[in-house]
């Protein structure tokens, strides 16, 4: 049973936005590109994990705390006897793991995943025991990405690779469980612990005049995105919307870069151009609550 799903997180929302709106740096753009990347591994195990029949509590993307030391857990499967946590991995490519590092060929190191598992493992383990519980815990890494190889990989870590995922999956769906409301305590009780807004985000400085102006298509994301009659139309991609949705969709996308700042109509005007202020004020009216005097009348 899905406790917890996964969405994606502001931080990735709005460095894609800010993909297509400024010019990142190498070292933003890349981050996006990994943030990205990751998430789609994440999806990509959900979608397996999510057809698991046996009795379970499938909790996704949580982000914890104990003693002030913050922990994410990619993916928590409570069993009758055992709680599984796994650190999803999209890497792509060939890697070795030599001398307790992982390298990318030919010697790139990247940060050794049984770090942060062995990590989150303890923080787990000390909350779980915080709060009253005393199952078995096992923790693993999961490469899950297809294109992924390991050289010398060791027979002694926890690591799931990608041929093995599926095998991995059916030895719990076959794990006799039998759920009591104790283990549906935890996951409620998991669940309200999580913290919604990380302090992990790293986002660029940007500001408003400094970004284009404009709708975008919602497949594509080009500039390309022209108003005709109720619809915008897409010449990248053909991609076609109704004007009101593809403005609501700005709206919320202003928002998102913006939270501090007051929805107006001049504001969207000039944000989403193409589209007439008539036509701006009614999708607020009609969609959005006003609030203020009706000379500095702004939209929630």
């Amino acid at each position: 049973m899905l406790c917890k799903s996964r969405k994606e997180s502001d931080e990735i929302r709005i460095l894609r936005h800010l993909n297509n709106r400024m010019t990142l740096t190498e070292k933003d753009k890349q981050h996006f590109l990994n943030l990205a990347k990751g998430y789609e591994g994440e999806v990509l195990f959900d979608s397996l994990t999510e057809k698991l029949s046996c009795e379970c509590y499938n909790l996704n993307d949580l982000l914890l705390q104990v003693g002030g030391t913050l922990f994410q857990i990619d993916t928590l499967i409570i069993l009758q006897g055992t709680i599984y946590a796994c650190d999803v991995k999209y890497h792509e490519g060939d890697y070795v793991y030599e001398t307790d590092k992982l390298y990318k060929k030919p010697r790139i190191e990247v940060l050794d995943p049984l770090l942060q598992l062995k990590r989150s493992n303890s923080l787990l383990r000390q909350l779980l025991n915080k709060l009253g519980y005393h199952f078995a815990l096992e923790s693993y890494v999961v490469f899950n990405n297809p294109q992924f190889t390991l050289y010398q990989a060791p027979l002694n870590k926890p690591f799931i690779f990608p041929t093995q995922v599926n095998r991995f999956l059916q030895k719990l769906d076959s794990t006799p469980s039998k759920l009591s409301s104790k283990h549906k305590q935890l996951a409620d009780k998991l669940v309200s612990l999580h913290i919604t807004d990380s302090p992990y985000r790293q986002l660029p400085f940007y500001e408003y005049g400094k970004l284009r102006k404009g709708l975008t298509c919602s497949k594509c994301q080009s500039f390309e995105f022209h108003v005709k009659g109720k619809n915008c139309v897409c010449k990248d991609c053909e991609t076609l919307e109704p004007v009101v949705s593809a403005v609501i969709r700005s709206i919320e996308e202003y928002k998102l870069l913006f939270p501090n700042e007051k929805v107006t109509t001049n504001v969207i005007y000039e944000w989403c151009k193409m589209v007439t202020k008539k036509r701006i004020r009614a999708i607020l009216q009609e969609n959005f609550t006003a609030a203020g005097g009706h000379r500095w009348s702004y939209y929630e």
